[in-house]
């Protein structure tokens, strides 16, 4: 550790900027789940994190920057959690009832960030959309791997749809969870359970 003031004030520096630049974030999160992309401005976000909207130039260059990085930063969150799971060295289907349960955690802890996803994705600019769509054929890659493996006879056709069915019914969760009668304890298991259901049940 440094012991110059000088180094130890810009390390402070650094870590404040990058805790406004989380900040931001979180808050962009929220105002667009609830306002919509197109209905929150700079200076919305600003003022939700007690900053002017000037000040947020500071962290992005634009509102679309902060679109990029919540909708890349997200996709590469799932994507490097899910590798963490698969690295576990376990049976096909202990691997996959970890991904159920990691997917489900992800869902409920994160709502908001599903609906703007839903609701934007193609309004980010070409390259950062395709840069999306890579991190989440890779995401999903870590699931039919494992479905191959407990359905060996079945199409890839067919594991794929049994992978975007289970992302469709976990990731519903962002229109249900906000309410107060949800018990997210209740849900979760629900969810893990339907989600090993469509995943695991052969098809007749």
């Amino acid at each position: 550790m440094s012991s110059n003031p000088k180094d130890v004030t810009a390390t402070d520096r650094e870590r404040a900027k990058a805790q406004r630049r989380e900040d931001l974030l979180s808050e962009a999160t929220r105002l667009f789940a609830i306002h919509g992309y197109a209905g929150v401005s700079l200076e919305d976000l600003g003022a939700a994190c007690g900053i002017s909207g000037p000040a947020v130039y500071r962290h992005f260059s634009g509102k679309p920057a902060v679109l990029i990085a919540l909708l890349v930063g997200v996709s590469q969150d799932l994507l490097d959690g899910g590798r963490e799971v698969a690295a576990t060295g376990d049976t096909a289907a202990e691997t996959l009832k970890r991904l159920i349960a990691f997917h489900t955690d992800f869902a409920l802890a994160r709502p908001d960030i599903i609906q703007v996803q839903d609701r934007n994705l193609e309004t980010l600019p070409a390259a950062e959309l395709q840069l999306v769509r890579k991190l989440q054929r890779e995401y999903i890659a870590l699931w039919t791997e494992q479905l191959h493996r407990i359905h060996p006879q079945e199409t890839n056709a067919v594991i794929r749809f049994r992978a975007h069915a289970a992302f469709g019914l976990l990731n519903s969760t962002a229109h249900s969870a906000h309410s107060p009668r949800t018990s997210k304890a209740g849900l979760r298991r629900l969810l893990n359970q339907m989600a090993a259901s469509a995943l695991f049940t052969p098809v007749g």
